[in-house]
């Protein structure tokens, strides 16, 4: 038998003297201060008062938007004029819980196309007291800061926010990890480009993430701290945004939870020529197909609706039931 041939399947004898053995041709070794590389399925993470323990149902973030000009038609400055936004965010926040939401996401800032610059200051004042009143009228609700400035996080976080969202997590700035890692906050980067420029889009879209999540660790953030979301809408064409849902699968390679943001996006609206708050269904369907890829959490506007369509695919595809569930029936 030569080098190049194969034993027969019985008898195979585990080491070759002759040629060697298994030893004949040198492996490499791990380093003594390296990981193996292998990330897996991610860990359960704790954000404030609840743990989501990631694979066995999908998580739903509802949407609070304290902004003037968000473009889904819900910025509770336009929509509260009267009595303000802090009550109308509670109520709005109650509602969601009510409705299945996991965690609630705060905004004080558009990010649509063509928004306006917003100050530092009065993000702050439109968030925090937010915030805190959530905080106060529901401990027991995980909250998010959605920002890109690490003042109005800092201040968010003090306030009593759990999670920072950061829809410029693959900037080069590594002043928001760098916070994550101070507070030991687990934070969301999510893809994002000044321009939609890419040779090939997904595996771009990966690398950019990869980059961002080696900045974060680098700076001191624990890898079980870390989400990433594949930025929808950001950076992104139309036709780039479909495509992206097409391959989502790829994201699990990063081994992290996957946030998918595709709620009311000018996408959907474009494909069947639809305003915002029509598009309830459109979203839906990104839900459905997020799960079937694998996503680990969707960030809505529509509660309800997506979390009803999230339970079916979860029961369909990673085993979820409702407490009390016996299967029985004939239908």
């Amino acid at each position: 038998m030569t080098d190049r041939q194969l034993p027969p399947a019985e008898g195979i004898v585990p080491e070759r003297p002759d040629l060697g053995g298994g030893a004949a041709t040198p492996s490499f070794r791990l380093p003594e201060d390296a990981s193996d590389g292998l990330p897996g399925r991610p860990g359960p993470l704790t954000i404030g008062p609840r743990t989501f323990d990631w694979g066995h149902r999908t998580y739903v973030m509802g949407v609070i938007n304290v902004t003037p000009d968000s473009f889904s038609g819900d910025g509770l400055l336009a929509a509260a004029a009267g009595a303000g936004p802090v009550p109308a965010a509670v109520a709005r926040a109650r509602r969601m819980v009510d409705e299945g939401a996991d965690l609630l996401d705060v905004g004080g800032a558009s990010s649509r196309p063509g928004h306006a610059g917003v100050p530092e200051a009065d993000e702050i004042g439109r968030v925090v007291p937010v915030i805190a009143a959530l905080a106060a009228a529901m401990p027991d609700v995980p909250l998010s800061i959605d920002t890109t400035s690490p003042a109005v996080a800092a201040a968010a976080l003090d306030a009593g926010a759990h999670l920072l969202n950061d829809v410029w997590g693959v900037a080069e700035d590594s002043a928001m990890v760098r916070l994550a890692a101070a507070r030991r906050a687990p934070i969301v980067l999510m893809h994002n480009r000044a321009e939609a420029r890419y040779r090939n889009l997904v595996p771009e879209v990966i690398g950019d993430l990869q980059r961002a999540l080696d900045r974060a660790q680098d700076a001191g953030v624990a890898w079980g701290d870390l989400l990433v979301d594949p930025g929808f809408g950001f950076g992104k064409t139309p036709e780039h945004n479909l495509a992206l849902m097409g391959d989502l699968a790829a994201f699990r390679v990063l081994g992290r939870p996957i946030l998918l943001g595709t709620s009311r996006k000018s996408t959907l609206g474009r494909l069947l020529d639809l305003p915002p708050d029509q598009r309830v269904e459109a979203t839906a369907a990104t839900t459905a197909l997020g799960i079937a890829a694998g996503v680990d959490m969707v960030r809505v506007h529509d509660v309800r609706e997506n979390v009803r369509t999230a339970r079916i695919a979860d029961a369909i595809l990673r085993g979820w039931r409702p407490a009390g569930w016996t299967g029985g029936g004939t239908r």
